[in-house]
């Protein structure tokens, strides 16, 4: 499968990793829908990438919306051939806190945001890809989850956000097994410390003590990076069932 031929949607598209993702598989000639609950940036987005990139408003915890969604997607493209699970939130918080302890709607909500919400699009794109034409390998689609480090060494305060994220990578062996009947792999990266909006607002001198954190190279990483690794999975049919760190070798401290 190459990207130049992709039918892509990208989840949390309106900003961050999602829209590099959404940036390269239009800059290789590729067609994209961006899902994201931010209407004002997802349609801001999507007309910057230009009229080969289109915006659908949803909140990937609502199984009606992401289903609509994903219908939608497909008509405006021919199809659905890659999905990559961009959306989420960080979900900071102690268990115990100064306030006492965490509250359990506050869990939960983390992980209907980033668990639940990227096994409903999962499984929303794939009811579509199966029906795809298979190229001559077989394979009729790519779905790609956002995993984290913080699935292999969570960061105190980190407890709701290091529970999703090893759960995404969690179920993507199972989920890569039972799609291989229909020609759909399923992969995970899991980042390490990146160049987001959301570190973006932190001050300069706190994303450089970030970035030295980096073994190699000693610096954030790019989601163009994260974009390029999208692209490798989508294009090398061997790779499956398996998470990717894409992190300069960091190995997280407790704090």
């Amino acid at each position: 499968m190459k990207l130049s031929d992709a039918r892509a949607v990208v989840t949390g598209g309106a900003s961050g990793l999602g829209n590099a993702v959404a940036r390269r598989v239009v800059a290789a000639g590729g067609r994209v829908s961006l899902l994201d609950v931010q209407e004002g940036p997802g349609l801001a987005a999507a007309t910057a990438i230009g009229e080969r990139a289109s915006f659908v408003k949803c909140d990937v915890t609502s199984e009606t919306e992401v289903n609509a969604a994903m219908q939608a997607a497909s008509q405006s493209m021919g199809g659905i051939d890659l999905l990559v699970n961009c959306a989420g939130v960080i979900g900071a918080g102690r268990v115990l806190g100064r306030n006492g302890p965490m509250a359990g709607d506050f869990f939960a909500r983390v992980v209907h945001i980033n668990l639940v919400g990227t096994f409903l699009c999962d499984k929303a794109a794939a009811a579509i890809m199966q029906a795809n034409t298979p190229n001559p390998d077989g394979e009729r689609g790519v779905i790609i989850h956002t995993s984290s480090v913080a699935a292999y060494e969570g960061q105190v305060g980190q407890a709701a956000y290091s529970a999703t994220k090893g759960a995404v990578a969690a179920m993507t062996l199972p989920i890569a097994r039972e799609f291989a009947a229909f020609g759909i792999r399923v992969m995970s990266i899991a980042p390490g410390i990146f160049g987001t909006p959301m570190l973006a607002a932190m001050p300069a001198e706190v994303q450089e003590s970030l970035g030295r954190q980096v073994p190699f190279p000693p610096r954030l990483g790019r989601p163009e990076e994260f974009a390029a690794m999208v692209e490798t999975i989508f294009e090398n049919a061997y790779l499956n069932g398996e998470t990717i760190r894409l992190d300069g070798a960091i190995r997280m401290q407790p704090r």
